[in-house]
Protein backbone atom coordinates (compact mmCIF):
# COMPACT_ATOMS: atom_id res chain seq x y z
CA UNK A 1 0.00 0.00 0.00
CA UNK A 2 2.61 2.49 0.91
CA UNK A 3 4.20 1.75 -2.66
CA UNK A 4 1.59 2.31 -4.37
CA UNK A 5 0.98 5.67 -2.49
CA UNK A 6 4.59 6.85 -3.31
CA UNK A 7 4.14 5.72 -7.09
CA UNK A 8 0.71 7.54 -7.40
CA UNK A 9 2.10 10.88 -5.39
CA UNK A 10 5.41 10.69 -7.66
CA UNK A 11 3.33 10.75 -10.93
CA UNK A 12 1.19 13.41 -9.42
CA UNK A 13 3.59 15.60 -8.48
CA UNK A 14 5.73 14.60 -12.25
CA UNK A 15 2.16 16.01 -13.85
CA UNK A 16 2.23 19.00 -11.88
CA UNK A 17 5.39 20.22 -12.65
CA UNK A 18 5.49 19.38 -16.42
CA UNK A 19 1.81 20.34 -17.33
CA UNK A 20 3.14 23.71 -17.87
CA UNK A 21 6.16 23.55 -19.28
CA UNK A 22 7.19 27.06 -19.42
CA UNK A 23 10.03 28.27 -16.76
CA UNK A 24 11.91 31.54 -15.83
CA UNK A 25 14.15 33.44 -13.56
CA UNK A 26 14.19 34.07 -10.07
CA UNK A 27 16.08 37.17 -10.26
CA UNK A 28 16.84 37.22 -6.40
CA UNK A 29 18.59 33.58 -6.61
CA UNK A 30 20.61 33.70 -9.97
CA UNK A 31 24.13 35.38 -11.22
CA UNK A 32 25.49 36.02 -14.37
CA UNK A 33 29.07 36.09 -14.54
CA UNK A 34 32.37 36.83 -16.10
CA UNK A 35 36.09 36.98 -15.72
CA UNK A 36 39.52 37.72 -17.68
CA UNK A 37 42.81 37.96 -17.25
CA UNK A 38 44.90 40.63 -16.67
CA UNK A 39 48.35 40.80 -17.74
CA UNK A 40 47.89 37.07 -17.61
CA UNK A 41 48.53 37.55 -14.09
CA UNK A 42 45.00 37.65 -12.06
CA UNK A 43 41.02 37.25 -13.11
CA UNK A 44 39.33 40.45 -13.12
CA UNK A 45 35.60 39.69 -12.75
CA UNK A 46 32.31 41.19 -13.28
CA UNK A 47 28.49 40.75 -13.49
CA UNK A 48 25.33 41.56 -15.34
CA UNK A 49 22.65 42.33 -12.70
CA UNK A 50 19.90 42.37 -15.14
CA UNK A 51 19.30 39.46 -17.62
CA UNK A 52 16.47 37.30 -17.82
CA UNK A 53 16.00 33.40 -18.56
CA UNK A 54 13.24 31.67 -20.27
CA UNK A 55 13.09 27.79 -20.45
CA UNK A 56 10.43 25.67 -22.43
CA UNK A 57 10.58 21.59 -21.79
CA UNK A 58 8.04 19.13 -21.37
CA UNK A 59 10.36 16.28 -20.41
CA UNK A 60 11.19 15.39 -16.82
CA UNK A 61 15.25 15.32 -17.75
CA UNK A 62 14.89 19.00 -19.70
CA UNK A 63 16.35 16.81 -22.66
CA UNK A 64 14.29 18.63 -24.76
CA UNK A 65 14.60 22.35 -23.52
CA UNK A 66 14.78 24.88 -25.32
CA UNK A 67 16.56 28.01 -23.56
CA UNK A 68 16.86 31.61 -23.83
CA UNK A 69 19.23 34.54 -22.26
CA UNK A 70 18.66 38.19 -22.39
CA UNK A 71 21.61 40.42 -20.59
CA UNK A 72 21.63 44.13 -19.69
CA UNK A 73 25.14 45.50 -20.89
CA UNK A 74 23.82 48.44 -19.13
CA UNK A 75 23.92 46.14 -15.98
CA UNK A 76 27.59 45.18 -16.24
CA UNK A 77 29.47 45.87 -12.73
CA UNK A 78 33.30 45.22 -12.26
CA UNK A 79 33.44 46.90 -8.96
CA UNK A 80 35.15 49.86 -10.62
CA UNK A 81 33.11 52.56 -11.88
CA UNK A 82 35.96 54.07 -14.52
CA UNK A 83 36.37 50.34 -16.06
CA UNK A 84 32.42 49.86 -16.17
CA UNK A 85 31.76 53.14 -18.28
CA UNK A 86 34.48 52.19 -20.51
CA UNK A 87 32.93 48.68 -20.93
CA UNK A 88 29.96 50.37 -22.25
CA UNK A 89 31.98 52.79 -24.43
CA UNK A 90 32.61 52.70 -27.99
CA UNK A 91 35.48 50.78 -26.60
CA UNK A 92 34.11 48.25 -26.03
CA UNK A 93 30.57 46.56 -25.50
CA UNK A 94 28.96 49.89 -26.97
CA UNK A 95 25.72 49.64 -25.09
CA UNK A 96 24.22 52.55 -26.46
CA UNK A 97 24.36 50.44 -30.15
CA UNK A 98 24.36 47.13 -29.17
CA UNK A 99 22.05 47.11 -25.51
CA UNK A 100 21.82 43.29 -25.19
CA UNK A 101 23.81 39.74 -25.00
CA UNK A 102 21.14 37.05 -26.58
CA UNK A 103 21.60 33.61 -26.35
CA UNK A 104 19.10 30.67 -28.21
CA UNK A 105 19.67 27.55 -27.44
CA UNK A 106 19.79 24.87 -30.20
CA UNK A 107 20.53 21.72 -28.48
CA UNK A 108 20.52 20.91 -24.50
CA UNK A 109 21.95 17.63 -24.70
CA UNK A 110 21.56 15.41 -20.83
CA UNK A 111 25.29 13.74 -21.08
CA UNK A 112 25.24 11.94 -17.58
CA UNK A 113 23.59 11.84 -14.31
CA UNK A 114 22.79 15.69 -14.05
CA UNK A 115 25.22 17.03 -16.37
CA UNK A 116 24.06 18.50 -19.80
CA UNK A 117 25.73 20.10 -22.56
CA UNK A 118 24.22 23.35 -24.09
CA UNK A 119 24.76 24.47 -27.31
CA UNK A 120 23.25 27.67 -29.13
CA UNK A 121 24.02 31.05 -30.78
CA UNK A 122 25.26 33.97 -28.72
CA UNK A 123 25.23 37.62 -30.20
CA UNK A 124 27.35 39.84 -28.48
CA UNK A 125 28.13 43.55 -29.88
CA UNK A 126 26.12 42.66 -33.42
CA UNK A 127 28.08 39.22 -34.02
CA UNK A 128 26.49 36.09 -33.96
CA UNK A 129 28.62 33.22 -32.83
CA UNK A 130 27.99 29.41 -32.08
CA UNK A 131 28.91 28.30 -28.72
CA UNK A 132 28.90 25.68 -26.08
CA UNK A 133 28.49 25.58 -22.63
CA UNK A 134 28.58 22.94 -19.85
CA UNK A 135 25.19 22.49 -17.44
CA UNK A 136 24.89 21.05 -13.83
CA UNK A 137 21.38 20.45 -12.74
CA UNK A 138 21.46 21.02 -9.23
CA UNK A 139 18.67 19.74 -7.99
CA UNK A 140 14.79 20.69 -7.26
CA UNK A 141 13.13 22.83 -4.65
CA UNK A 142 9.78 24.76 -3.98
CA UNK A 143 10.71 27.93 -3.05
CA UNK A 144 9.53 30.33 -0.96
CA UNK A 145 7.41 31.37 -4.09
CA UNK A 146 5.80 28.14 -4.02
CA UNK A 147 6.80 27.22 -7.49
CA UNK A 148 8.58 24.11 -8.53
CA UNK A 149 12.62 25.49 -9.09
CA UNK A 150 15.52 23.87 -10.65
CA UNK A 151 18.87 24.91 -10.01
CA UNK A 152 21.56 25.29 -12.85
CA UNK A 153 25.13 26.11 -12.97
CA UNK A 154 26.51 27.12 -16.39
CA UNK A 155 29.53 27.32 -17.04
CA UNK A 156 31.79 27.92 -20.53
CA UNK A 157 34.78 30.50 -22.02
CA UNK A 158 34.37 32.20 -25.90
CA UNK A 159 36.70 34.65 -27.27
CA UNK A 160 35.88 38.45 -26.86
CA UNK A 161 38.25 39.20 -30.40
CA UNK A 162 35.54 37.23 -32.35
CA UNK A 163 32.84 39.38 -31.52
CA UNK A 164 35.38 42.68 -31.96
CA UNK A 165 35.18 43.63 -28.24
CA UNK A 166 37.85 45.84 -27.49
CA UNK A 167 41.42 45.85 -28.62
CA UNK A 168 44.39 44.00 -29.07
CA UNK A 169 45.40 42.15 -25.50
CA UNK A 170 48.92 43.65 -25.46
CA UNK A 171 48.65 47.21 -25.11
CA UNK A 172 44.87 46.53 -22.78
CA UNK A 173 46.42 43.61 -21.14
CA UNK A 174 42.92 42.07 -21.20
CA UNK A 175 42.83 38.23 -22.58
CA UNK A 176 40.91 37.05 -25.57
CA UNK A 177 39.48 34.23 -23.54
CA UNK A 178 36.49 34.81 -21.20
CA UNK A 179 35.29 33.15 -18.72
CA UNK A 180 31.98 32.97 -18.25
CA UNK A 181 29.59 31.01 -15.33
CA UNK A 182 25.96 31.68 -13.99
CA UNK A 183 24.25 30.19 -11.11
CA UNK A 184 19.97 30.62 -12.23
CA UNK A 185 17.09 29.49 -10.83
CA UNK A 186 13.80 28.74 -12.66
CA UNK A 187 10.64 28.66 -11.30
CA UNK A 188 7.72 26.99 -13.15
CA UNK A 189 5.14 29.42 -14.37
Amino acid sequence: MKTKLVLITSLFLSSIVFAQTKWTTDKHHSQLHFSVMHYGITHIAGVFHQFEVSMKSEKEDFSDAQIEMTADVKSIDTDVEMRDNDLKSPNWFDAEKFPALVFKSTSFTKVKNNKYKLKGNITIHGVSKSIEFDVTLNGWAVTMTKKQTAGFTVTGKLNRSGFSLGKDPIPTGVSNEVEVWANVEIGKN
